[in-house]
């Protein structure tokens, strides 16, 4: 992570004998200390279309293989990018079948293969290839978690980042992204707090949803959660 740039500091100042930050003796004291271009600092929330591996979720009663997309995070003030892991697709249970081979009229059961199907609601940009979203008000942080929210059109979408096994989804929640990195979501939540306490403010947060080229409709799995078929739309 390369240093964060030096800042463009105003001193503002009094000399108001009635104000705690008069000096004293006519002389002016020091009031706040702000960075003019600070006003417009802005953090974006990428999430692209591009595949970059999955990640096991449990979903009801299974463990599944999800795929991830690349996420980047951009700092607009410091010039930097972080690259992190997110799910776009939230899955639920429809069925299971299962494949009986010509052992089972035997009694061997062992070779029948059974299959699980999941589908997925996408929530993928409506007109553009790229829809924005400003989630900076939509927060909540605790030690262990960050999640920001969005809506459009009635459909309350969640960001997460924390540890996965621990997710659980609101009620009023329809769908979800799960930020994925090696510490169990620290590493993003430990990149927004530094940005946020070092610049001693909250930036504005910006999320930008790429639109996919292929969007997934149906998840066939096979008995140990591994992916067998992706239908699309």
């Amino acid at each position: 992570m390369s240093p964060l740039p030096e800042l463009n500091l105003n001193l503002g100042m009094t000399n108001n004998s009635g104000s705690s930050f008069y000096g004293g003796n006519g002389e002016e004291g020091v009031i706040v200390r702000t960075d003019s271009g600070l006003k417009k600092h802005t953090l974006t929330i990428t999430i692209s279309d591009q595949e970059a591996g999955s990640v096991s979720l449990k979903i009801g009663e299974k463990e599944i293989e999800v795929p991830t997309y690349k996420l980047t995070l951009t700092d607009d003030k410091t010039e930097e990018t972080e690259a992190y892991q997110v799910t776009r697709d939230t899955l639920g249970f429809v069925k299971s079948k299962t494949k009986k081979s010509f052992l089972s009229f035997f009694g061997f059961k062992r070779f029948d293969k059974t299959s699980f199907l999941y589908d997925t609601i996408a929530f993928e940009p409506q007109v553009e290839d790229i829809e924005k979203f400003n989630i900076s008000r939509h927060r909540k942080l605790s030690h262990d978690f960050l999640t920001y929210e969005l809506e459009r059109d009635g459909q309350k979408v969640m960001l997460y980042a924390g540890d996965i096994n621990e997710f659980a989804k609101s009620e009023h929640i329809n769908q979800y992204f799960i930020i994925v990195d090696k510490d169990g979501g620290k590493s993003f939540i430990g990149d927004i707090l530094f940005r946020e306490q070092f610049l001693k403010l909250t930036p504005k947060v910006e999320l930008h949803l790429i639109k996919r080229k292929k969007v997934p409709k149906d998840f066939e799995y096979d008995d140990k959660g591994k992916i067998k078929k992706v239908m699309y739309i």
